[in-house]
């Protein structure tokens, strides 16, 4: 049993890789009152409602995070909220700054400020690698959302509204994936582009990225920015491992991009305890009742996680027993 079980539930950006993914968990695992999905196109809206053909548990709303009035009716009646809604591609945020500051900053105030007035138990929204030490707009604009879902909690006052942050790294099987395009130019015969061949990267899949959301509405009391322990992977092996023998060559890093992400960064090991399955950084200020997790061991000054420095990797053929899975 999960806290989410039989409960009310909204989730923004719910037309979306992780959205689809976190629909067919919920309506096979934890049977809601009532789901609502929170999005603004209504193209997509009615693919994925014949995706899981008008189940009566689904609410269907177009709405946008900008807009704080729908959101509160979206809210209504509303246990739990999930907020995965953001504008999230890297070049396009450099071109279109404050079109990112008013989704991904903006929206979160509004989702925070909706939550709170509509009396939300819990609230967990999602975070990204890029938020941390970030170098790019998008990245900047998701540290501030993050900082300000943990702030959330000093916010709500007597309110009994929290919440708390996942973050995660690339998600195997989302929209834009590499894998369909590198099998496309394998068939062509045509050299497989790498961004630099020492290029590494966290991994998760879209099942295990739902199951991790939905647990840390169970072990949330607020405040918490809960990061999986997953494993990291070489561009190269990647490569490989979606075309076997496929030669490849190097076309350089792109604006805003990094080598190797990362999830924690040094300043704050010193907040970051290491549970089984996950770190968790503590907030900086806790006024709210906050409560350390109680079997969580504080991980070594000067830590941080990164995917180049992880204890845990995936070579060519993990890589490939997990697209062959996940397909």
């Amino acid at each position: 049993m999960t806290e989410l079980d039989g409960a009310s539930i909204l989730l923004t950006g719910g037309t979306g890789s992780f959205g689809k993914a976190f629909i067919t968990h919920a309506l096979a695992e934890l049977n809601p009152r009532r789901l609502v999905v929170l999005s603004r196109d209504e193209l997509k809206q009615y693919e994925v409602r014949r995706q899981f053909g008008d189940d009566p548990r689904l609410r269907w709303f177009i709405g946008d995070v900008r807009d704080r009035r729908r959101l509160e009716r979206a809210m209504h009646g509303v246990d739990y909220v999930v907020h995965a809604a953001a504008l999230k591609q890297v070049d396009t945020g450099e071109y279109n700054p404050f079109e990112f500051v008013q989704t991904n900053v903006v929206g979160s105030q509004n989702v925070i400020e909706a939550a709170i007035d509509s009396g939300v138990r819990k609230v967990v929204a999602l975070s990204t690698d890029k938020a941390s030490s970030p170098i790019n707009l998008y990245g900047a604009t998701k540290l501030c959302a993050d900082r300000m879902f943990i702030s959330a909690n000093h916010y709500a006052a007597t309110h009994p509204t929290r919440f708390a942050v996942v973050r995660y790294g690339n998600v195997m099987g989302s929209r834009g994936s590499v894998i369909p395009f590198f099998r496309s130019l394998a068939e062509q015969g045509e050299s497989l582009p790498i961004t630099h061949k020492e290029m590494t990267r966290f991994w998760i899949t879209l099942p295990q990225a739902v199951r991790f959301v939905v647990d840390s509405f169970d072990q949330m009391n607020g405040g918490e920015l809960y990061v999986p322990r997953i494993p990291s992977m070489r561009l190269v092996d990647l490569a490989q491992a979606i075309a076997p023998g496929s030669p490849m060559h190097e076309v350089g890093i792109r604006p805003g991009e990094k080598l190797h992400e990362e999830m924690i960064a040094p300043d704050d090991a010193r907040r970051t305890v290491r549970l089984e399955d996950r770190y968790v950084v503590q907030p900086h200020i806790a006024g709210w009742g906050y409560e350390p997790p109680e079997r969580g061991v504080a991980v070594e000054d000067g830590f941080a996680y990164r995917s180049d420095t992880n204890d845990l990797w995936l070579d060519t053929d993990q890589l490939q027993e997990l697209i062959a899975e996940h397909e």
